[in-house]
């Protein structure tokens, strides 16, 4: 998700005052507003155990567990493919995973991811998918035509900057000659290697990853820390290294040392949008952020998802494969027998059910987001309110506008307002994220938006919290092109941490390669979108 503050994160209240705006500054009371994520008592269901005995049994062809971006791609590409007896297991009340949606009065809001880059001309499936929801309305010079509605609108990011907004994310005002040099340097790098083919002819650097050249040169780049790349190549400017850990912080959750050269350059080089000119570097978005395109998914089989399913063990058996699971509204535990099973689940929750899954080397980054309803929309010095709005003097990632897309809009709004937990051990991140009381974490979070807005004072009507304690794969050095066991058929893995980055093109990909890997086993025709 494109989701930078030292504040309460990096060191408490302390900090939050160097940003000059006290706590005294957000009035009192503090707004209404939830506090919600992920189900943790179900959470600690699964982990604690202790479930009763086998109540029923059933059994069906196909059963996918879990119901994020990836078991949602599993179960539409066996419906858009034919394939209808199969049933898809969800712990939460609802599917989407990371990236479902909320709504309000005001407008409908992501809860995690936001957005959609306009997919590669590798990403078949998915443009496959995205034509079938109405999103590609045409073509022009060969290239697919996306609905302009569904683009981010202008202005499409800002950046508060030494006391004004400036258009873009990468400061172009108030520096050295060195610095815009680095930064020239680093665009023209990171521009070669986005077309850059390996030595078996394919691209460097793809989107799905599964498409990347496998060239040991390149791969070679996984096993070092970007920061390390960064120094060997002479880019040290302060700007450019503050904008380069907003982009590590926005899609990996990671400080820019934690993650692998391949990854780092990966978020530069690995999407090249195919598309009609001038839109090939946009972004497909929604009020609700991909909460749109996982209902949309998830509408081609509703009959078939089966919610508030704990899933905790699952074996062979017959020849198939057997998924026991508790059912939380019935009280009852329940055996799935099914000749294949597709688990797109997280590795953390299928090493726990499966005896033939690890979790080795696999680490979780911690995020903290917020739904914070205002009676106006932001403006400030500079440049007019984008959809997304990043400070240089926050360790936020900023906020989004869910009603952004809606032209002339004026009045109340949502800022989806997001924050990784980077700068600390990830367990302890996430037991602070847990048992942080929730006035804490608004005050925090209306603190950081008045310092980057003040004339919202006064203007904030709700903050509602979402908490994710495990919400993306880290992609850490020699994490993304190790070599792993992979269950034997009729067995199948399917979720982003597959690939070792959470992108919604990842999960997408995996959920559809499970499908068909699946159909095959099981003698369903279907032609291959991969």
């Amino acid at each position: 998700m494109r989701v930078s503050r030292r504040g309460i994160i990096a060191g408490g209240a302390a900090a939050i005052g160097a940003a000059g705006l006290g706590l005294a500054s957000v009035a009192e009371p503090l707004p209404e507003g939830s506090l919600g994520g992920a189900d943790l008592a179900r959470g600690h269901r699964l982990r604690q155990g202790g479930f009763p005995a086998l109540a029923r049994t059933e059994r069906v062809p196909l059963l996918i567990a879990g119901g994020g971006v990836a078991g949602l791609a599993a179960g539409w590409r066996l419906a858009e493919a034919g394939f209808a007896d199969f049933r898809l297991l969800e712990l939460e009340d609802r599917v989407g995973g990371n990236a479902r949606a909320g709504r309000n009065a005001v407008s409908a809001f992501p809860l995690g991811a936001h957005y959609l880059p306009i997919p590669n001309r590798e990403a078949r499936a998915l443009r496959h998918m995205l034509v079938g929801f109405g999103m590609v309305v045409g073509e022009a010079d060969g290239r697919p035509v996306y609905d302009p509605f569904q683009r981010t609108a202008e202005l499409e990011e800002r950046l508060f900057w030494q006391g004004r907004w400036q258009e873009g994310l990468i400061p172009r005002t108030g520096l050295s000659a060195a610095d815009r040099d680095q930064i020239a340097r680093f665009e023209g790098e990171t521009a070669r290697l986005r077309a850059l083919a390996g030595a078996d002819g394919r691209p460097a650097f793809a989107s799905p990853i599964a498409y990347s050249s496998r060239d040991p040169a390149l791969l070679a780049l996984d096993r070092q820390p970007f920061t390390a790349w960064l120094d060997a190549h002479g880019f040290t400017a302060p700007a450019l290294r503050a904008h380069l850990r907003y982009a590590m912080r926005d899609d990996y959750g990671c400080e820019p040392h934690h993650v692998s050269a391949w990854a780092g350059l990966h978020y530069f080089a690995g999407r090249r949008g195919y598309a009609a000119k001038g839109s090939e570097e946009d972004q497909l978005t929604w009020p609700e952020g991909n909460g749109r395109l996982t209902a949309l998914m998830a509408a081609r089989f509703p009959d078939r998802i089966r919610a508030g399913q704990i899933v905790h063990r699952v074996a062979r058996g017959g020849g198939g494969i057997a998924v026991d699971h508790f059912d939380v509204a019935r009280g009852e535990t329940v055996r799935t027998e099914a000749d294949a099973a597709i688990l797109a689940l997280p590795r953390f929750v299928a090493a726990r059910v499966s005896d033939e899954i690890d979790d080795a080397g696999y680490g979780y980054a911690p995020w903290l987001v917020a739904n914070v309803t205002v009676d106006r929309l932001p403006a400030g010095p500079g440049a007019p309110l984008a959809w997304d709005n990043v400070s240089s003097t926050s360790d936020s990632l900023g906020y989004v506008v869910a009603t952004h897309q809606s032209a002339g809009h004026e009045g109340p709004s949502v800022l989806t307002w997001y924050q990784p937990l980077s700068t600390e051990d990830p367990r302890a991140a996430r037991r602070r994220l847990a048992e942080t009381p929730a006035a804490e974490w608004k005050r925090h979070v209306a603190h950081d938006l008045l310092a980057m807005n003040p004339e919202l004072q006064g203007a904030i009507r709700r903050i509602d919290l979402w908490r994710w304690g495990h919400a993306m794969v880290r992609p850490v050095p020699g994490f993304i092109w190790a070599e792993r066991a992979t269950p034997a058929p009729p067995l199948y893995l399917a979720h982003s941490d597959v690939s070792g980055l959470s992108l919604f093109e990842e999960a997408h990909y995996q959920g559809v390669r499970a499908a068909e890997a699946a159909m095959a086993r099981l003698g369903h025709r279907f032609e291959s979108l991969l």
